[in-house]
């Protein structure tokens, strides 16, 4: 077993080119990818780059003043982060000043439009149920009965979600059962309930009669409320903005919505039946199975399940379009649903022609529920880079003196051997360099200054491991060993104090980016990754190196230039064992 291990061991000393030609095709294949993607630096943060800075104030609602509160603001402040990094922006800096403000900053490179929309959202969320709607200016407003119940009649294309197509758009709870039989178009052959879908286009003769029972509890709009629906034009961007404008949600209200064409759509909807701090989380899935492209999840708390199945069970016994309940988000419906049966799983899907972009900010607006407070987008403004081109400057210039003594010292001390250390600074900062331009894109990393430092600090990281290895080296050549045996000899300790100092670098990166906030973040983020790096430089580079130099001449013999001289290191002669001398036979006298 001792020379099958020793001839193991042998075989893989001799092939070192092996590590040198598998780091070799990572760098090749990872500076391929940077090229492919476009992206040849680095996402410079708000810092470095600049970028937008939107200031929000708080808008205390009426008699609520002391809603604006620490708490709150807190609670608004994690929530907008979420939303921006939903995004895929992880440099933005959102904090409070002062007691009514918060101050978003989105580094430059951000769809900084998409941002506003989604950070300033007040995003109050709720499900209320359709008691009439009509294509805006094309339908005649609802008309009181003789039982003084409303009816209207809708015509055209119903609204569906805002960029879906209102006649095909389906929220299922994600079972495989069928539909129930239905006079309505189906859908056969797709794994979903069929249960909650969007509404079929109503024919100009549709009349709707709601009553309060099929609205889980809505009463039937007064005089006030029919009077702002006839009058209401949702095609006027003015108007869309005030719709429903005071109504709190236990009360009727009216609204708007755009369907798939692009035509807007008025409503009446009830009171609302399920908030939307009840959604737990939605995310946007592109549903392969059943063919119905990019769809939006919604799984509710328990409460929330509860609720939903309440009003998907009251509004499934109705008819259309009182059989639909409106997905409303701040005034606006986004998606309008109907009902065949009860949903009560506690799960529901909406699809329709949804893209990834329209599919990912519903689902971000519904998964990162409302904000306790209202907020007011006071300013937008563009800021050039906060530290600005010379800070830059002088970051880089004090990292370059930093990396030149270094290799002064390296010079100095290691002369020969100091290049092979220096080739395996290159190859570090190669990686470090590409990996960061891919993260950009990737992960939306951005390149902050504490970043920069972070980098920075690694050089020293790296060349502590370097010298760790030929100080052991070192040793092994002092206790009078050739230089080939003393590189194997010395790579099992070396290796092991190595991933012990870089485990605790990695540890204290891992939790300082845990602990920390904002820019602190970028920091531990890139002392991780470049420790990472050092151990992957250390195993396929610089001891496969080290093992080809010490079969070269110069370092072999011990040249006085390659910083292994024997005599210049004390070297003890080699031990040598020698027989001791025998005693002379002592010959005997007769």
């Amino acid at each position: 077993m001792a020379a099958l291990k020793k001839g193991r061991n042998a075989s893989a000393t001799s092939k070192p080119w092996r590590s040198l030609a598998l780091i070799l095709i990572a760098i090749v294949a990872l500076t391929g990818g940077m090229f492919a993607s476009g992206h040849t630096t680095p996402r410079l943060g708000i810092d470095l780059a600049g970028g937008t800075s939107i200031t929000l104030a708080a808008v205390p609602e009426a008699g609520q003043e002391s809603a604006i509160n620490k708490t709150n603001m807190d609670t608004a402040v994690s929530i907008m982060e979420r939303r921006v990094n939903g995004l895929g922006v992880s440099e933005a800096e959102v904090q409070t000043q002062g007691d009514r403000n918060i101050i978003v900053n989105i580094p430059k490179g951000t769809n900084s439009k998409q941002a506003r929309e989604q950070v300033g959202t007040t995003a109050k969320l709720y499900f209320r149920p359709v008691i009439a709607t009509e294509l805006a200016g094309g339908g005649a407003a609802p008309q009181p009965s003789a039982t003084g119940e409303p009816s209207a009649a809708p015509s055209g294309d119903k609204a569906g979600d805002k960029a879906t197509d209102g006649a095909s758009q389906e929220a299922t709870d994600g079972s495989s059962a069928s539909a129930a039989p239905s006079a309505s178009a189906t859908t056969q052959g797709r794994a979903v309930t069929d249960a909650l879908k969007a509404d079929e286009s109503p024919s100009p003769t549709d009349k709707a009669s709601p009553s309060p029972s099929a609205t889980g509890g809505a009463s039937d709009p007064d005089a006030k409320l029919q009077a702002e629906y006839a009058k209401l034009d949702c095609t006027k961007e003015s108007v869309r903005a005030t719709a429903g404008d005071g109504a709190k949600a236990t009360e009727s209200t009216v609204a708007c919505g755009q369907n798939s064409e692009g035509q807007w759509q008025k409503y009446v909807l009830g009171p609302a039946a399920v908030d939307g701090t009840d959604v737990d989380e939605a995310d946007a899935v592109l549903n392969t199975t059943s063919g119905a492209g990019w769809t939006v999840t919604m799984k509710f708390t328990g409460e929330g399940s509860k609720k939903f199945a309440d009003i998907t069970g009251q509004l499934a016994q109705k008819q259309s379009p009182q059989n639909q309940f409106a997905i409303v988000l701040d005034g606006e419906v986004v998606s309008d649903p109907y009902v065949r049966q009860a949903l009560t799983g506690g799960n529901a899907e909406i699809s329709g022609n949804f893209n990834q972009q329209s599919a990912q900010e519903l689902a971000n607006m519904l998964s990162y529920g409302a904000l306790p407070l209202t907020f007011r987008e006071d300013s937008v403004t563009t800021v050039t880079a906060a530290l600005g081109g010379e800070q830059l400057q002088a970051g880089l210039i004090a990292g370059a003196i930093g990396l030149a003594l270094v290799i002064l010292y390296l010079l100095f001390y290691y002369r020969g051997l100091s290049f092979i250390a220096i080739a395996s600074l290159m190859v570090s900062a190669a990686l470090t360099y590409v990996i960061m331009a891919l993260l950009g894109p990737t992960i939306g990393f951005a390149l902050n200054l504490p970043a920069v430092c972070g980098a920075i600090v690694a050089i020293g990281i790296t060349a502590d491991s370097f010298i760790v290895y030929f100080e052991r080296v070192r040793d092994e050549i002092r206790e009078g060993r050739s230089l080939r045996p003393s590189v194997e000899r010395a790579w099992p300790r070396a290796r092991r104090t190595i991933l012990v100092s870089d485990f605790v670098s990695f540890l204290a990166a891992a939790v300082l980016f845990v602990v920390t906030v904002g820019k602190v973040q970028g920091f531990a983020f890139t002392l991780g990754l470049t420790t990472v790096l050092d151990v992957v430089v250390v195993f396929l580079f610089t001891k496969p190196l080290l093992t080809l130099m010490a079969r070269r001449r110069f370092f072999a013999s011990g040249h006085k230039w390659s910083g292994l001289d024997p005599k210049a290191l004390g070297a003890k002669p080699p031990l040598r064992r020698t027989r001791r001398p025998s005693a002379p036979a002592q010959t005997k006298e007769a």
